[in-house]
């Protein structure tokens, strides 16, 4: 495995009853990289996600990171040695103010057990660190602000924040964009840009325009299997992921 691929994957296979979803797939994420994985509906992308981060054992195959065979290990352990899913254990605590949350997210990675109970002077040294990620991630004017009164775009942001709290050498991101308005979709496209300064990001996403300008490169799947894989010049010009997507009836908006 050369010096610069930080996961890669080899025949990885998914098998339900009488169908399978992910078909042989070796994928390899350059260290630094910002790499989708996109294809039309049914295609296995969330499934090849699922495998990645350990939500689902794969039939066969093998999943290494960062030079460790992972493919038996468990999410949690996954997300000690740095590779952490965004939108897993990031879900906000609604009551919670953004910046408490961001804190819960900085105890977990110190080890600490939930002590919401601990007094305010034991916990304030978290509190610095809490703001200036609250602040990375563009909610500095509603830190104090309970997070379930945020619009859907800034819970996303949280959810960011929170994920960065663990410091993640490899980030994870599950469809970043669904069901965001334009405003918020170049948001956190600014966002996501920012955060990859020093590390490596693995995205499924069905917006391409987005892929188009933040991704450097791209692994499309169809029926399991992987059709086309490099920039996204040159994987949108492949007929086969042409007619994948338009012979899927996804068309250009999805």
């Amino acid at each position: 495995m050369s010096e610069d691929t930080i996961l890669s994957t080899s025949g990885l296979t998914k098998e339900f009853a009488g169908f399978t979803a992910v078909n042989g797939v070796d994928l390899k994420v350059r260290r630094g990289s910002i790499h989708a994985l996109i294809g039309p509906n049914g295609a296995g992308k969330t499934t090849c996600f699922n495998l990645l981060t350990k939500f689902l054992p794969p039939t066969r195959g093998q999943i290494v990171y960062n030079g460790r065979d992972i493919t038996g290990e468990k999410p949690a352990e996954i997300a000690r040695l740095g590779l952490v899913r965004s939108f897993q254990i990031s879900a906000v605590f609604p009551q919670l103010s953004v910046k408490t949350n961001v804190r819960v997210a900085l105890q977990r990675k110190r080890g600490d057990n939930f002590d919401f109970w601990r007094s305010e002077r034991a916990l304030s040294p978290l509190d610095a660190e809490a703001l200036r990620l609250v602040d990375a991630v563009g909610l500095s004017a509603f830190a104090e602000l309970p997070a379930g009164e945020l619009s859907y775009g800034r819970k996303r942001a949280l959810e960011i924040a929170t994920t960065l709290a663990l410091d993640p050498e490899m980030l994870l991101l599950d469809e970043p964009m669904a069901g965001m308005g334009r405003e918020d979709i170049e948001r956190i496209e600014a966002l996501i840009r920012k955060v990859s300064a020093n590390r490596t990001i693995l995205m499924v996403e069905h917006n391409l325009s987005v892929v188009a300008s933040l991704c450097d490169r791209i692994t499309v799947l169809a029926r399991g299997q992987v059709l086309a894989e490099g920039d996204y010049a040159t994987v949108s010009k492949d007929p086969r992921v042409v007619e994948a997507y338009i012979g899927s009836g996804v068309g250009h908006g999805h």
